[in-house]
């Protein structure tokens, strides 16, 4: 499945199916080929993105400190990391809630 979030206070941002599944769960919600976030939600959206980042950024220093630890390197993180990943709906969320505009997909 291909997300495309729509706003009016902002550019659409399209999103390939695990990432886009991956935003749905760290907002709380089930990953869904429609949906909205109306501008009250949006303050917990954003702070569950963030700490999802966080999270993530945190494991993966764990798994570079226990690869130390062990005399060995971890390889390179393959791929796009997931602040970068986020941080364009993270946007979005910011200027649809200072609009009082919804973030749509799939309509």
């Amino acid at each position: 499945m291909i997300y495309k979030f729509k706003s009016k206070a902002s550019g659409d941002i399209i999103m390939m199916g695990p990432t886009g599944d991956a935003l749905m769960r760290a907002i709380g919600r089930a990953p869904a080929p429609k949906g909205i976030l109306e501008p009250a939600d949006m303050p917990a959206a954003m702070l569950a993105i963030e700490q999802a980042v966080l999270a993530d950024e945190a494991a993966r220093a764990e798994a570079e400190r226990e690869a130390a630890a062990r005399g060995e390197r971890l390889a390179p993180r393959e791929g796009v990391a997931l602040r970068q990943r986020l941080w364009p709906m993270l946007d979005m969320l910011k200027r649809a809630a200072a609009a009082g505009e919804p973030v749509v997909w799939g309509v």
